[in-house]
């Protein structure tokens, strides 16, 4: 390992023997440990060298470790200063952390708390450069739309094939495991194209019935149904110009699949009940979670309608094949989310991100979204550990086991009720959070659809701190 890349500790204290004792404490390949013999000698050191770690002695001759450490604060705040002395005191332990120290070690100590305390400053250290980073980068935008965040090879790909195609006009289908942000890609296409300062419209085909689909891309002449009183203009007119995308087109029926394949072959529609072709510039994105070949096969799906729609096709990945893209991904949403709910969050605590990393994702983007949103809610401090993630309660959340270690009946029993409250609080958080994301955070309709009385899901969210105003999304996220 070249010197430039090995970490850098610098051990300050006026006694000799301490400093060559630090020194072959800390000895290991990665680390390049220097020392010097007082606060003079070692100001000037850090003027030439970054550290990363600085272990220095409180009383020392000339300049003592109070000042080092001012100055580091000044000069270098991302250098870990860890203070050692012989003088331990809890007035002069309180006075070094407030200064700014990473922690207090008396002398004497024994060279598992060097290491251990050195390890801890480093690990800790890393986690804020990289939340700083992350969160720096997060609202940049790096791609051909600044909510396509990550750098991996996968998502790469598919903005290659995005900035392609967007500019040509043609059909494109995009196919996915639901949560792989389909519309994302829609609107970078739309964003990127000559269309850009037109319409874009989305439509959930699975949201929809035949009639309503039908009614609401072609529009209806008065009379054409019960209930038509006048004329309505659909979809199709009205985005005449720019951008259509058809999300989860699996659901559309075998009818309006031969409507669509003659307006992609004519660029005329008709409306419902009226006899009047009308002619439309319009740019179509189609969108599937399911396999249309198979569809077609099973006689589902119309091959013509299939092979029309097939002309650029794009694979959306799920998060588990791209997890490089997951830290970037959260921290887009933790700078997103923090700004909407005015709750500033600096970054995710080490066990938090190696559980995201190992989590295999099966919502992909949407759930990782809707985990960040949640854990901001609960977390209380300015950075996101594991018991802000409840997703994660049923592999080892710490909420729910503990090192405490019952010895009587008593205990046990208290221990118990405090396991099962806990586990109780944690699934009726996910619940409500669920309910109300599925119902667009209108408390009658979640308290509907879950069959819980609107006065006890209002109790239910005051118990656990979950307000209204927690989410206020707007159409552009």
């Amino acid at each position: 390992m070249d010197s430039e890349s090995r970490i850098k500790i610098l051990i300050v204290d006026d006694e000799l023997p301490i400093c060559r004792n630090c020194v072959k404490i800390l000895s290991r390949p990665e680390y390049d440990v220097r020392y010097a013999l007082d606060g003079y000698e070692a100001l000037k050191q850090i003027e030439e060298t970054d550290f990363e770690i600085v272990v220095t002695d409180l009383k020392m001759n000339r300049i003592g470790g109070m000042e080092v450490l001012r100055k580091i604060r000044e000069s270098s705040p991302d250098t870990r200063v860890i203070v050692i002395t012989g003088y331990a005191g809890v007035s002069s332990a309180v006075e070094v952390m407030k200064s700014g120290a990473y922690d207090y070690l008396p002398k004497p100590f024994t060279p598992h708390e060097l290491r251990s305390i050195v390890s801890q400053a480093l690990a800790e250290r890393d986690i804020d450069l990289r939340n700083r980073f992350l969160m720096e980068a997060s609202p940049k935008t790096r791609t051909v739309s600044h909510q396509l965040v990550g750098d991996s090879p996968r998502l790469q790909k598919v903005i290659k094939m995005v900035r392609k195609v967007a500019p040509t006009g043609s059909t494109v289908l995009l196919f996915g495991e639901s949560g792989t942000g389909k519309e994302l890609i829609a609107r970078a296409i739309h964003v990127n194209s000559p269309r850009k300062d037109k319409v874009f419209y989305a439509v959930d085909c699975g949201a929809l019935s035949e009639s309503l689909l039908e009614s609401e891309l072609f529009g209806h002449a008065k009379g054409a149904f019960t209930g038509a009183h006048q004329d309505k203009e659909g979809i199709f007119s009205a985005a005449d110009g720019g951008t259509i995308f058809l999300d989860e087109i699996s659901n559309i029926s075998i009818n309006v699949q031969g409507k669509l394949l003659r307006f992609l072959e004519s660029r005329e529609f008709t409306p419902l009940g009226s006899t009047s072709p009308r002619r439309v510039d319009i740019r179509m994105v189609f969108a599937t979670n399911k396999n249309l070949s198979e569809m077609v096969d099973e006689g589902s799906f119309r091959e013509d309608f299939y092979y029309r729609i097939h002309v650029y096709p794009i694979h959306l990945p799920p998060l588990r094949q791209r997890p490089e893209d997951i830290l970037p991904i959260a921290y887009h949403f933790l700078d997103q989310i923090g700004r909407r709910m005015d709750k500033p969050v600096k970054g995710f605590g080490k066990t938090a991100v190696d559980r995201m990393m190992l989590y295999d994702w099966p919502g992909n983007v949407r759930q990782l979204r809707n985990v960040i949103e949640r854990a901001v809610i609960l977390c209380e401090k300015d950075t996101i550990t594991l018991k802000d993630l409840p997703l994660f309660s049923e592999i080892g959340d710490p909420d729910t086991t503990s090192d405490f270690v019952p010895v009587t009946n008593e205990e046990l029993k208290k221990e118990k009720k405090r396991v099962k409250e806990q586990a109780v609080s944690d699934v009726e958080i996910k619940f409500l959070l669920n309910a109300l994301d599925e119902n667009g955070w209108n408390v009658t309709q979640a308290a509907k659809n879950t069959g819980i009385q609107r006065t006890n899901f209002q109790a239910l969210m005051k118990k656990h701190g979950i307000k209204l105003s927690m989410r206020n999304r707007n159409s552009a996220e």
